[in-house]
């Protein structure tokens, strides 16, 4: 009885030590290509998983160099937010940093397995990099060789080649509860460099040394930190741009600057008002600048919404004319159409998806101007034609997840772990839109149709003409016509009253949960009769017997090499679990998106283990 005592007690400070932990610095090993976490997490992949949170919002400091020295750029690199980016830096959405500047950049940062991880991806450029030069050169430490080499199919001598895509998890980590027991509600991630030292660094921040030595796991006040590694910062507010090193921005110049393209313009205009003097005493030439003009003007013509929507917009988004989208398109040909009112086209050598709008496209344009999530669709371009509008997006190369899931043959279908990857991106798409924007988004018409799968089989969220705001209500009439036009998807409490929560998404997520694993439609017809997909596995569930095993879309019991049938069905149960968590009738009874990121991680962890055993 003694030594189980004993055993219980040591076995329960062991966990509540493990819950309260503080990170450990990696040091050196970092610079090691060849660590393993076969005992347990090690610093030198991530920061483990030791927060009061499983997700939280996080910052990074990553130093400007070129092509990484803009505010487009770096949030590119790093899939974070340029508005955000660049507010909390205090710089326009085009500003170039110059070199070495310490930039603040603003993260999604979430448990997966053992690690925290803000995730973002990376296309080579060259046949000479390595994962060394990418986790320490490129991201300048922000990542580690040991962890890209576990996410990454590629081996060590593999990367000799353009254009491979990498997924690149970058150091992260929220607050324990010791940490926010002591105020700090943000953890930064702070890149060393030669000569940093913890009183300079802690007083720069505007916190205790201490705070940070308890932080990393040091046992001395000023212990040695080595450059290219990383150290967490606990803050008790957002970072400022005063707090960061580097050149400040020559504003005395950029004055100058706006002085003399003032000047330019005004003479300019000066120079037309001459001319059009000049022309008025030509008679007929009146006639002809003034239909020049006015022809101008119509092709500028947008709505006020639309243009402030594509000024804040990051540089790369531009405004086409319509022919060159007649062009790009063949003047819209039927083999051009992706779906009714989509096509694809060639605009400036890249391969693009236009989407004509019926409607104003100025709320959708404001919302992706706010976004930027790798699990989100990209918006390149837009165009407006006699009031109709276009909107140019980035061409995902499979199409939308419905069809994928019905195709005749597709080896990829077979794979239950793929549909477990796309289930995580959505959800993670999700996530960052209900968790880490401001204001707060919901999209409200998540379905099979709206999620678009890349030439990798990776997942993006499309269609944001429904989304609102958190903050923002809803009328009844409204709600009514989406619930009409998404029967199948619509939460309970919007189809009934009109309450507009992101529960409405989860609920959503948790039928194409179920779409993703048994293969079938949301909304089927049997005997003349609709049948919800949704209904048919609650039934089950509620039975008092809940065998689910013949919902299996059979597609995921694959055949061996060697003869034997692979059984997925446990695998297949356990996400079929997880809908039904998200499919309960009371918004307040369902999970949320980080609760159920963070299930499907776990499953896809268990996943990997079991297939690597099998």
């Amino acid at each position: 009885m003694e030594g189980f005592l004993l055993g219980f007690f040591i076995t329960f400070g062991f966990l509540n030590s493990v819950l309260d932990a503080q990170q450990q610095y990696a040091g050196n090993q970092v610079l090691d290509c060849n660590n393993t976490d076969e005992g347990g997490p090690s610093p030198a992949f991530l920061y483990s998983c030791t927060g009061k949170s499983p997700s939280c919002r996080a910052f990074l400091i990553f130093r400007s160099q070129f092509p990484y020295n803009s505010v487009a750029t770096i949030s590119n690199l790093t899939s974070s937010d340029p508005l955000e980016l660049a507010r909390i830096n205090d710089v326009s959405i085009s500003e170039l940093f110059p070199p070495q500047k310490e930039v603040i950049v603003p993260v999604n940062c979430s448990c997966a397995g053992w690690y925290y991880q803000a995730n973002t991806t990376y296309v080579t450029s060259t046949v000479h990099e390595t994962y060394f030069i990418i986790a320490n050169q490129t991201f300048q430490g922000l990542s580690t060789c040991d962890i890209l080499m576990r996410e990454n199919v590629y081996g060590k001598l593999d990367l000799g080649y353009r254009g491979l895509k990498l997924q690149v998890p970058l150091r992260c980590a929220c607050p324990s509860r010791n940490q926010v027991a002591s105020g700090a509600k943000f953890i930064l991630t702070y890149l060393v460099t030669w000569n940093d030292r913890i009183p300079e660094v802690s007083k720069r921040f505007s916190v205790s040394a201490r705070s940070v030595v308890d932080a990393n796991g040091f046992s001395e006040e000023d212990p040695v930190l080595y450059p290219f590694t990383t150290i967490l910062i606990p803050i008790p507010a957002e970072p400022s741009s005063s707090q960061s090193r580097g050149k400040p921005r020559n504003r005395k110049s950029k004055k100058g600057l706006y002085i003399g393209a003032g000047t330019g313009v005004a003479a300019a205009l000066l120079c037309f008002v001459l001319f059009l003097g000049f022309m008025r005493r030509k008679g007929n030439g009146v006639r002809v600048v003034s239909w020049k003009v006015e022809e101008e003007k119509k092709k500028l013509q947008l709505s006020r919404d639309l243009l402030l929507g594509i000024t804040k917009v990051d540089r790369a988004l531009k405004l086409h004319e319509f022919k060159d989208l007649e062009a790009a398109t063949g003047n819209f040909a039927p083999q051009n159409r992706l779906s009714n009112s989509v096509y694809w086209g060639v605009l400036c050598g890249e391969v693009l998806a236009i989407k004509k709008m019926n409607t104003d496209a100025s709320g959708e344009l404001q919302i992706l101007n706010r976004i930027n999530h790798s699990n989100l669709i990209s918006l390149y371009g837009a165009c407006q034609n006699n009031g109709v509008f276009y909107l140019i997006y980035e061409f995902m190369e499979n199409g939308s997840l419905k069809d994928w899931l019905h195709k005749e043959c597709c080896q990829e279908l077979q794979s239950c772990s793929r549909r477990i990857q796309i289930a995580l991106d959505v959800a993670n798409g999700l996530l960052y839109l209900h968790n880490f924007t401001q204001p707060a988004y919901i999209h409200k018409d998540i379905n099979s149709s709206n999620i678009l799968l890349n030439r990798d089989l990776r997942a993006k969220i499309a269609n944001f003409s429904l989304a609102k705001s958190a903050e923002q209500g809803e009328n009844q009439q409204s709600s009514a016509r989406c619930a009409l036009n998404r029967k199948g998807y619509v939460a309970p409490e919007y189809s009934e009253a009109g309450l507009v929560t992101p529960m409405m998404d989860v609920y959503a997520f948790g039928v194409v949960l179920l779409e993703l694993i048994t293969g079938k439609d949301a909304v089927s017809e049997q005997d003349g009769e609709e049948s919800l997909l949704s209904d048919a596995v609650l039934s089950i569930a509620h039975g008092g017997n809940a065998v689910f095993g013949n919902l299996i879309d059979p597609r995921l019991q694959v055949k061996h090499p060697l003869g034997y049938t692979i059984d997925r069905s446990e695998l297949a149960v356990s996400v079929i679990k997880l809908s039904i968590a998200c499919l309960a009738q009371e918004p307040e009874s369902r999970l949320n998106m980080a609760e159920v990121f963070r299930t499907l991680t776990r499953i896809q962890l268990e996943d990997a283990e079991n297939f690597t055993v099998s």
